[in-house]
């Protein structure tokens, strides 16, 4: 069976979830009825391995799943594509059609139907947060939950964004960035100061006051009143200049450009729009491009475009009303959603987009004015983003064209995985693989493999059977039919005959010798531009050197090692970092940090006697007799 959905609450109840019946289509949708009243509520349609096909919410689930129970012509061939393989299906009832479009939106993510309109990035935004915890607030990037105490800036649409926002208010406020735990240890000022980037409040070169003062002032710069602190500013220019004080003067001309710069570079700065996601729909050749704006304080805070997966006969706004739902299930909506097209179900969709955010959300298409501007800006962007995107899938489908005739393959491959290792004598020893296909490099199918054979030392040969046993015995558990789309059509391997070799005996123990498989090698010089190719069983051979497919190979391969490098090393720094503490039951990071600066080492805190132990600030006694008991006795 699929996953089992979150609780949807209290009041909500399964429905039909009797056995499978052995017919499909409409015999089998038509079988449920009988089960289901008009309560509103999700439903899930399945095929005969069990596989969701489709997550669909209704007002009135009798109703909605009546509609699948016979022929209609308003069935595009998607859907009758759907209802024919269709062989089960699911129910749970909720409390209102609100909760129902909320659950629905979250199992779409989770399971990914088939035949879903699917958002295929959720990574999250970051923010900029000024912390409410100290004296001397911190300003920096945060990412993630807000737990942590502050005022919070956002969401912009990248880290690039964010940074290049901090460079210049750092310029403008001079508000430190540096740790709670730095700023306490500081006994002179840091770099920061001597380049005009922080007043050095860690030593005392500006009173409580003043920083708060400019706190309040990166506090009205980031709501907004921009205006309002640049005149403040001018104001303050013209009075040191007029008392002679060129030095502040200078310094205060300098914060004023800094402002200036950080407008410029947000580029479109509404006047009427105070907080908005602005969200525009791009259809072309069966793909889509959504591209949002994000409006915060008057100002754009950058912008992302997101390309949902589609089967090809979606309207816009049912896409647009996937993309809604789907984007903010795990985000806090804006006050309002300026959007390009309109969506089925307006009204509940705000409603709710107005419970998860806890306030009034307005949903509106702008047909006039600066708001049917900004959509137009965000349409063009989507429009010209879909062109590239499928200017590059263009050519990537050459790229791998070739690539299929130069190594003899039956087609072009969907999936291509490389394999690289990397350690230091043995040491910290990681295997890495990354994958790509017609989409260029699918980034979230990436894996590491920490090396758990601790005996192979450096053994290339072992480390990469390791991985490779793993990756295939899983794909043979997982999918022993071979029909997911998981299981590559070419592997790419980072050696020689040695490799390929080795590589080619690992799979055959597995039964996996129809998997095309190349080994690609430096040539005798170790010279990029002159790698050989080795197949199993054949001679080694090489492209010229200005060929386009040698070119892609080499990213493949360079993309394959940075990856690696980069595993190992975070990896090795983690190991830099390690203590015994790590592994002392009911110690986190926070009371590790107190531990250590109690006792100024994991050695001294290993021999510390118990009452020692009970005196650290945000240790228990129960956690001190735990902490003691695991070094005594496993000591």
């Amino acid at each position: 069976m699929p996953e089992t959905p979150s609780d949807p609450g209290p009041d909500s109840t399964p429905q039909g979830t009797a056995s499978r019946p052995a017919r499909t289509g409409y015999a089998c949708i038509k079988g449920y009825l009988r089960t289901l009243d008009g309560s509103p509520g999700v439903y899930r349609m399945l095929d005969a391995e069990a596989r969701v096909l489709y997550v669909g919410k209704a007002r009135n689930l009798k109703a909605r799943v009546s509609s699948y129970s016979r022929p209609s012509p308003q069935h595009s061939s998607r859907i009758a594509r759907m209802i024919r393989e269709t062989a089960s299906m699911m129910f749970l009832t909720t409390r209102t059609e609100t909760e129902a479009l909320l659950l629905e939106q979250n199992l779409i993510k989770q399971l990914k139907p088939r035949y879903n309109v699917l958002l295929r990035d959720d990574k999250s935004f970051p923010n900029i947060l000024v912390t409410g915890d100290h004296a001397f607030p911190q300003i920096k990037l945060h990412r993630g939950s807000k737990r942590e105490a502050g005022q919070y800036y956002g969401p912009f649409a990248g880290a690039g964004a964010v940074r290049r926002t901090l460079n210049q208010l750092q310029k403008a406020f001079l508000l430190r960035n540096c740790t709670d735990s730095m700023f306490d240890s500081r006994t002179r000022p840091c770099l920061l100061y001597q380049i005009k980037r922080c007043s050095g409040p860690c030593v005392g070169h500006i009173s409580e006051a003043d920083y708060a003062a400019s706190v309040k002032d990166a506090d009205r710069f980031l709501k907004g009143k921009s205006t309002q602190v640049q005149e403040h500013l001018a104001v303050e220019m013209e009075i040191a200049s007029a008392k002679m004080e060129f030095e502040r003067a200078a310094a205060l001309r300098d914060r004023i450009r800094a402002l200036t710069s950080v407008q410029s570079a947000q580029g479109i700065n509404p006047q009427g729009v105070a907080e908005a996601d602005v969200i525009a729909l791009h259809v072309e050749g069966g793909q889509a491009c959504v591209q949002v704006f994000f409006i915060r304080a008057n100002q754009n805070w950058g912008n992302h475009d997101y390309y949902p997966r589609l089967n090809g006969e979606e309207d816009a706004s049912e896409i647009m009303e996937a993309f809604v739902g789907q984007f903010y299930s795990t985000r806090e909506p804006p006050r309002q959603l300026l959007l390009s097209h309109g969506l089925d179900e307006p009204d509940l969709m705000a409603e709710a987009l107005g419970e998860k955010r806890g306030g009034k959300v307005q949903i509106a298409v702008p047909q006039k004015g600066e708001k049917a501007e900004l959509v137009g800006h965000a349409a063009r962007n989507a429009r010209e983003s879909l062109a590239r995107r499928m200017s590059e899938s263009a050519a990537q489908g050459k790229l791998l064209d070739g690539l299929a005739d130069a190594l003899g393959l039956d087609g072009p491959p969907r999936r291509i995985e490389v394999y690289d290792n990397s350690h230091i004598m043995g040491t910290n020893a990681v295997g890495a693989m990354i994958v790509a296909g017609p989409e260029g490099f699918e980034k979230g199918q990436y894996r590491k493999f920490n090396i758990k054979d601790d005996s192979l030392n450096g053994d290339d040969f072992g480390m990469m059977k390791e991985v490779l046993t793993r990756r295939f015995s899983r794909l043979l558990k997982e999918d022993p039919d071979r029909e997911s789309p998981a299981w590559p059509d070419l592997l790419l391997i980072d050696g020689g005959a040695g490799q390929v070799s080795a590589v080619h005996s690992i799979l055959a123990e597995l039964g996996v010798e129809d998997v095309p498989m190349v080994g690609v090698a430096k040539g005798v010089d170790r010279d990029a531009g002159k790698e050989e190719f080795h197949r199993h069983g054949q001679r080694p051979f090489a492209l010229r050197h200005n060929d386009p497919v040698l070119y892609f190979v080499q990213r493949l391969r360079d993309e394959a090692h940075r990856f690696a490098i980069g595993t190992h090393r975070a990896k090795r720094a983690k190991q830099v970092g390690a203590t015994p503490l790590d592994d002392v039951p009911g110690v986190g990071a926070t009371r590790k940090r107190a531990l250590l600066q109690h006792f100024g080492s994991a050695k001294a805190v290993s021999r510390a006697n118990l009452s020692d132990l009970k005196a650290v600030e945000g240790i228990s006694e129960g956690l001190a007799e735990k902490i003691y008991g695991y070094f005594h006795e496993n000591g």
